[in-house]
């Protein structure tokens, strides 16, 4: 079957909250697709509906075996059933984790740039945010290991959120950067958080290495997080899970997971579920290939009217990390003068840590002409700025 990306689906007006923007904005921020999702999930969620009554469920055996099958198909993981546990959603159960193993004012260690939640859900559980920064050299980036180390034998340092693929770099860990996370993080006492809600959205051709399979280390001392949302645009679901190999640290995990009330399904959660790991590979791998297409669109678009501005080379995820130092470094200005001047609305890199300061993100999610339309906004506003004279 031969899926529709090229439509242009009107999300105003439907309390969407991307596009709850003004007429003349065009919102290519937050990591949420403007493509309808796969049509057998669409028919999965209608037959529940048919059924009438929707009341308390529970997670059905399926679930647990879509979530297997998938795993072991696309990542190469065999996961046991009782290692899996549901979650109602990524962010709401980190923040769990977070009260779970560690103690107040204790230090959370994150790799900036990355996902702005990150930091609001450390400092909203009254820790504090320890830094380990990603290194940009030559237009990528890589880890600094032995800062990583510095960082985690501080005796405050309980625990780690490590982004897998990486949000907004687009960077796939290697088996070895994961096993040597995991090895540190045994030898200082860490616990390893490993957010991995991007993992099914990599270039064609190319995988990503689960935490939990980098290393028997890895798997005992991680807590997992995967989801089929990101990869089928299901958001506002709330259906995800935990991967917890070590049978203590999953009893911790589920305690805690019912004291916040994450561990209920609504109605639709696993049948969503199931139907995205179950049938939904083919639209998938047609998504891929698209976003993979609007990727190279935006490179020769930057590189052919815009060389001012680069695109990080990234392998995962539909966001786009975009280095505007040829510009401004300010990134919270140009962006400001940006959606005001072309209602472009980008994130602007600085709220992912201050290594964000010469970065815009970009969702490159949507339509071809949407992308296009976008591109066009950004060149028009830049070539403003310069006119402008703005420093």
């Amino acid at each position: 079957m031969k899926y529709d990306f090229d439509s242009v689906i009107n999300r105003r007006d439907t309390d969407s909250m991307k596009w709850d923007v003004e007429v003349n904005e065009l919102p290519m921020w937050v990591a949420d697709m403007d493509y309808i999702t796969a049509p057998e999930i669409l028919d999965a969620l209608k037959e529940r509906l048919d059924h009438g009554i929707l009341g308390y469920p529970v997670i059905p055996g399926r679930w647990y075996d879509a979530y297997i099958n998938w795993w072991k198909d696309r990542h190469d993981l065999a996961m046991k059933r009782e290692s899996l546990v549901f979650c109602s959603g990524v962010i709401p159960a980190v923040s769990a984790m977070i009260r779970a193993f560690s103690l107040p004012g204790s230090n959370v260690l994150i790799e900036p740039p990355v996902y702005n939640c990150f930091f609001n859900i450390i400092k909203g559980n009254g820790r504090k945010v320890q830094e380990s920064p990603l290194i940009y050299k030559n237009g990528a980036y890589e880890r600094d290991f032995e800062e990583l180390e510095k960082q985690m034998s501080d005796p405050e340092t309980e625990l780690m959120i490590l982004c897998n693929p990486q949000n907004p770099t687009g960077n796939i860990w290697k088996k070895e950067e994961l096993a040597k996370i995991g090895e540190l993080a045994e030898k200082h006492g860490v616990k390893i958080i490993s957010d991995e809600i991007h993992c099914d959205l990599t270039e064609p051709g190319m995988g990503y290495v689960p935490f939990a399979a980098a290393s028997p280390v890895c798997a005992d001392i991680g807590i997992s997080f995967i989801a089929p949302t990101k990869a089928f645009n299901l958001a506002g679901l709330k259906t995800a899970a935990v991967y917890v190999c070590n049978e203590e640290t999953r009893e911790k995990v589920k305690k805690a997971l019912d004291t916040d009330e994450l561990s209920e399904p609504n109605a639709f959660a696993s049948t969503a579920a199931i139907a995205a790991f179950e049938k939904g590979g083919p639209w998938l791998d047609g998504l891929r290939e698209y976003i993979s297409e609007n990727r190279k669109t935006v490179y020769d678009f930057l590189h052919d009217e815009l060389p001012q501005i680069h695109a990080v080379k990234g392998f995962a995820t539909y966001l786009m990390w975009l280095d505007i130092s040829g510009l401004k470094k300010d990134t919270d200005k140009f962006a400001a003068f940006l959606r005001k001047q072309t209602g472009l609305f980008l994130s602007p890199g600085v709220i992912f840590g201050q290594q964000g300061m010469d970065f815009l993100r970009m969702n490159i999610a949507c339509p071809k002409s949407v992308l296009m339309d976008g591109l066009s906004r950004l060149k028009a506003g830049a070539d403003e700025w310069m006119k402008k004279g703005e420093k």
